[in-house]
């Protein structure tokens, strides 16, 4: 493959990115301003680039997969991949949690695969809702608003345990039999992974601002000076971050925009997460509205849906497609079982919203 092509075919795979770029850009010069970035904008990246270092620290020491592993060993393989993919996306975050596990789902003998990997993409969305460092959306949210945990877990929960009662009774229901069994393996942890575990929970603390934000300067430092594998991060997330940080700011200055009903709020960012991902589109409406809650919910029902809803969908779309080629069967049923989970979460927000539990 020539280098252009190449060139060309990392542009398509990366089109959010390029079309915000094209978007700083235009609006920069027609504007002839240059977008301004707050000490809040780089806060929010500093947190996201700390974690995940820490979390490619963990893939690399080889931590997550004994964790997968484990779980192997279990009956009935496939709920048991599903439960973990939840788990895990509560923690380290859903695409993590969908790059760790759907491969080892890939490579193991087990029945209505397609199927288990539309349930564990299902459920990484659904349950990495409830933790403010689940997604990179959760992480703005939760700091841009200054939002205070037990809100931010009271406020999505509903959504949280609605959308995983879906997802395991559709996967128990589908799924029987032994699956795959092996042998059941202890976990063993070695100098690198316990110095990111330990990592791990004081950066959660600092996140939570129970511990100051200058600590996650020491796996940075470790990363550099030891293990700097685990410095292979997505630096196109962070730069899709940036350049949408100074696109809203472009827009924002002129378009006077206020959301502030909990309904269209939440409708605006259901539906723009369809089109656009729901981190872009956390990242526009928030200029234009102090409605975390409705936010929060519509951003969170976004990533069901279309298979552009959130990026963790296009990593385990990504995945089987390499390995199979050929996707029309699994986009139809991602579709299906997707949009139901989508209808299914407006329908709780509403029910929700008229009984004053939401405003």
């Amino acid at each position: 493959m020539s280098v252009q092509n190449r060139i060309l075919r990392k542009l398509m795979e990366e089109w959010l990115l390029v079309g915000i770029g094209l978007a700083l850009l235009i609006s920069s010069l027609y504007l002839e301003r240059v977008p301004s970035y707050t000490a809040d904008d780089f806060e929010v990246l500093y947190i996201l680039f700390v974690f995940l270092v820490i979390v490619r620290g963990l893939e690399e020491s080889g931590f997550l997969n004994q964790i997968v592993n484990i779980f192997e060993s279990f009956g009935n393989i496939g709920p048991s991949l599903v439960l973990l993919t939840a788990i895990l996306s509560v923690f380290v975050t859903n695409d993590v949690a969908l790059l760790v596990v759907v491969p080892i789902t890939l490579s193991i003998n087990v029945k209505d695969r397609a199927f288990i990997i539309i349930m564990e993409t299902l459920a990484a969305n659904g349950a990495s809702a409830i933790s403010p460092f689940g997604n990179p959306q959760n992480i703005f949210i939760y700091y841009r608003y200054g939002v205070g945990l037990n809100d931010f877990m009271a406020t999505i929960l509903p959504f949280v345990l609605l959308s995983m009662t879906f997802v395991m009774l559709l996967t128990f229901l589908r799924v029987k039999g032994p699956g795959a069994v092996g042998k059941r393996e202890r976990l063993r942890l070695n100098r690198t992974s316990s110095f990111y575990i330990v990592s791990f929970v004081i950066f959660v603390l600092s996140i939570l601002r129970v511990l100051p934000l200058w600590l996650g300067a020491i796996p940075l430092f470790y990363a550099i000076v030891s293990d700097r594998n685990s410095l292979r991060i997505d630096y196109l997330l962070l730069a899709t971050f940036f350049v949408f940080f100074g696109f809203t700011d472009n827009i924002s200055g002129v378009m006077g925009l206020n959301i502030s009903g909990s309904s269209d709020v939440f409708i605006s960012s259901a539906l723009s997460s369809q089109i656009m991902s729901n981190v872009p589109s956390t990242l526009l409406l928030a200029d234009f509205t102090a409605n975390w809650k409705a936010l929060l919910w519509g951003v969170s029902v976004g990533g069901f849906g279309s298979i552009i809803g959130s990026m963790a969908n296009l990593i385990s779309y990504r995945f089987y497609k390499a390995k199979f080629g050929d996707v029309r069967g699994f986009l139809i049923k991602f579709h299906i079982y997707s949009y139901a989970a989508f209808f299914l979460g407006i329908v709780l927000f509403y029910v929700m919203l008229n009984f004053w539990i939401i405003g």
